[in-house]
Protein backbone atom coordinates (compact mmCIF):
# COMPACT_ATOMS: atom_id res chain seq x y z
CA UNK A 1 0.00 0.00 0.00
CA UNK A 2 1.32 3.42 -0.52
CA UNK A 3 -0.60 6.87 0.83
CA UNK A 4 -3.56 8.19 1.10
CA UNK A 5 -4.38 11.14 -0.60
CA UNK A 6 -6.64 14.34 -0.62
CA UNK A 7 -8.20 16.41 -3.20
CA UNK A 8 -10.33 19.47 -3.69
CA UNK A 9 -13.28 19.68 -5.90
CA UNK A 10 -13.90 23.26 -6.93
CA UNK A 11 -17.20 25.03 -5.74
CA UNK A 12 -17.94 25.39 -9.14
CA UNK A 13 -18.36 22.20 -9.95
CA UNK A 14 -19.66 20.43 -7.04
CA UNK A 15 -23.09 19.62 -8.62
CA UNK A 16 -21.65 17.87 -11.95
CA UNK A 17 -19.06 15.83 -9.36
CA UNK A 18 -21.78 14.54 -7.40
CA UNK A 19 -23.72 13.77 -10.39
CA UNK A 20 -21.23 11.19 -11.23
CA UNK A 21 -22.48 8.71 -8.68
CA UNK A 22 -21.51 6.03 -6.78
CA UNK A 23 -21.33 8.76 -3.60
CA UNK A 24 -21.84 7.96 -0.16
CA UNK A 25 -24.63 5.55 0.73
CA UNK A 26 -24.84 5.02 -2.92
CA UNK A 27 -25.58 1.32 -4.51
CA UNK A 28 -22.39 0.13 -6.40
CA UNK A 29 -22.75 1.00 -10.08
CA UNK A 30 -19.74 -1.41 -11.24
CA UNK A 31 -18.36 1.97 -12.71
CA UNK A 32 -15.26 3.46 -12.60
CA UNK A 33 -14.43 7.40 -12.15
CA UNK A 34 -11.51 9.17 -12.71
CA UNK A 35 -10.35 12.20 -10.84
CA UNK A 36 -7.15 13.52 -12.74
CA UNK A 37 -4.72 15.61 -11.08
CA UNK A 38 -0.81 16.77 -11.36
CA UNK A 39 2.08 15.18 -9.45
CA UNK A 40 2.66 11.55 -8.82
CA UNK A 41 1.29 10.40 -5.08
CA UNK A 42 2.64 7.11 -3.88
CA UNK A 43 -0.58 5.71 -4.10
CA UNK A 44 -2.37 2.23 -5.02
CA UNK A 45 -5.14 0.25 -5.05
CA UNK A 46 -6.63 0.08 -1.43
CA UNK A 47 -5.45 3.78 -0.88
CA UNK A 48 -8.35 6.12 -0.01
CA UNK A 49 -8.84 9.02 -1.54
CA UNK A 50 -10.60 11.70 0.51
CA UNK A 51 -12.43 14.86 -1.29
CA UNK A 52 -12.46 18.47 0.09
CA UNK A 53 -15.52 20.63 -1.06
CA UNK A 54 -16.69 24.28 0.39
CA UNK A 55 -14.91 24.49 2.97
CA UNK A 56 -14.47 20.59 4.76
CA UNK A 57 -13.82 17.13 4.52
CA UNK A 58 -16.38 15.35 2.66
CA UNK A 59 -15.47 11.68 3.11
CA UNK A 60 -13.24 9.53 1.13
CA UNK A 61 -13.72 6.35 -1.57
CA UNK A 62 -10.91 3.35 -1.80
CA UNK A 63 -8.39 3.64 -4.49
CA UNK A 64 -9.05 1.15 -6.88
CA UNK A 65 -6.31 2.34 -9.43
CA UNK A 66 -4.04 4.78 -10.12
CA UNK A 67 -3.05 5.29 -13.45
CA UNK A 68 0.04 7.83 -14.48
CA UNK A 69 0.47 9.13 -17.55
CA UNK A 70 3.42 10.36 -19.69
CA UNK A 71 2.04 14.66 -19.48
CA UNK A 72 2.46 14.21 -15.13
CA UNK A 73 -0.97 13.60 -15.48
CA UNK A 74 -2.06 10.93 -12.58
CA UNK A 75 -5.92 9.67 -12.62
CA UNK A 76 -7.10 8.41 -9.26
CA UNK A 77 -9.91 6.15 -10.29
CA UNK A 78 -12.34 5.03 -7.47
CA UNK A 79 -15.60 3.02 -7.97
CA UNK A 80 -18.26 2.20 -5.06
CA UNK A 81 -17.83 2.18 -1.57
CA UNK A 82 -17.69 5.81 -0.85
CA UNK A 83 -17.63 7.09 2.76
CA UNK A 84 -19.16 10.53 4.14
CA UNK A 85 -16.92 11.14 6.86
CA UNK A 86 -15.33 14.52 8.45
CA UNK A 87 -12.73 16.09 10.48
CA UNK A 88 -13.58 18.86 13.22
CA UNK A 89 -11.96 21.69 10.94
CA UNK A 90 -12.03 23.63 8.18
CA UNK A 91 -9.77 22.76 5.21
CA UNK A 92 -9.22 25.74 2.85
CA UNK A 93 -9.11 24.21 -0.89
CA UNK A 94 -6.34 23.52 -3.16
CA UNK A 95 -4.63 22.89 -6.40
CA UNK A 96 -3.30 19.17 -6.79
CA UNK A 97 -3.49 16.72 -4.03
CA UNK A 98 -1.94 16.47 -0.49
CA UNK A 99 -1.00 13.47 1.52
CA UNK A 100 -3.63 13.30 4.24
CA UNK A 101 -2.30 14.39 7.23
CA UNK A 102 -5.09 13.96 9.98
CA UNK A 103 -5.16 10.34 12.15
CA UNK A 104 -8.12 8.29 10.60
CA UNK A 105 -9.33 8.49 14.05
CA UNK A 106 -10.35 11.84 13.92
CA UNK A 107 -12.96 10.87 11.68
CA UNK A 108 -16.20 11.26 12.33
CA UNK A 109 -19.70 10.34 9.80
CA UNK A 110 -21.00 12.61 8.24
CA UNK A 111 -24.33 12.73 7.28
CA UNK A 112 -25.19 15.96 5.67
CA UNK A 113 -22.01 15.58 3.74
CA UNK A 114 -23.14 16.88 0.31
CA UNK A 115 -25.19 20.06 2.02
CA UNK A 116 -23.46 21.20 4.97
CA UNK A 117 -21.74 24.56 4.36
CA UNK A 118 -22.37 24.48 1.14
CA UNK A 119 -24.18 27.92 -0.69
CA UNK A 120 -27.65 27.92 -0.40
CA UNK A 121 -28.41 28.09 -3.98
CA UNK A 122 -26.34 24.66 -4.94
CA UNK A 123 -28.24 22.98 -2.10
CA UNK A 124 -31.51 23.71 -2.90
CA UNK A 125 -29.99 22.32 -6.43
CA UNK A 126 -29.83 18.90 -4.39
CA UNK A 127 -33.09 18.97 -2.29
CA UNK A 128 -34.61 16.40 -4.91
CA UNK A 129 -31.37 13.97 -4.61
CA UNK A 130 -31.88 14.35 -0.62
CA UNK A 131 -32.83 10.98 1.50
CA UNK A 132 -36.76 12.05 2.67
Amino acid sequence: MGRDVVVTVPKGVWLEWLAEGDLSGDPSTGQSYVFSTIGRPESSRGDRCYVVAHGRLRGFAPLIDVCRFDDGVVGLVRAGGAVAVTIPEPIIGFRGWRYRWWDRADEVPFPDWMTADVDSSISRALQPRLPS
